[in-house]
């Protein structure tokens, strides 16, 4: 298997088991741009759907579209708390 392949495998078995949090760590570093986003997507839906909480770690700027809430750091701290999407909706 490649390491993309891998890489949804764990994630599909993950899903699988029906959690209530999901701690994901890079779960696109393996992944082109389509299959990283067809994952993103499936945690998202499965965050709202199930009632799932996802908390993702990653290095990729693209999965923020994703959050309710995105936190920066650098050098291990926090640079920016981040404020939840529904201060700019509601």
């Amino acid at each position: 298997m490649s390491g993309g392949e891998r890489q949804r495998v764990a994630i599909a078995r993950a899903l699988a088991k029906r959690p209530q949090l999901i701690f994901a760590d890079e779960p696109t570093s393996a992944l082109d741009s389509t299959n990283g986003r067809q994952v993103a997507e499936m945690l998202r839906t499965t965050a709202l759907e199930d009632g799932v909480g996802v908390i993702c770690v990653s290095h990729d700027p693209r999965l923020e579209v994703y959050a309710d809430r995105v936190v920066r750091m650098e050098d291990g701290r926090i640079t920016d708390p981040g404020v939840h999407k529904e201060a700019f909706t509601g």
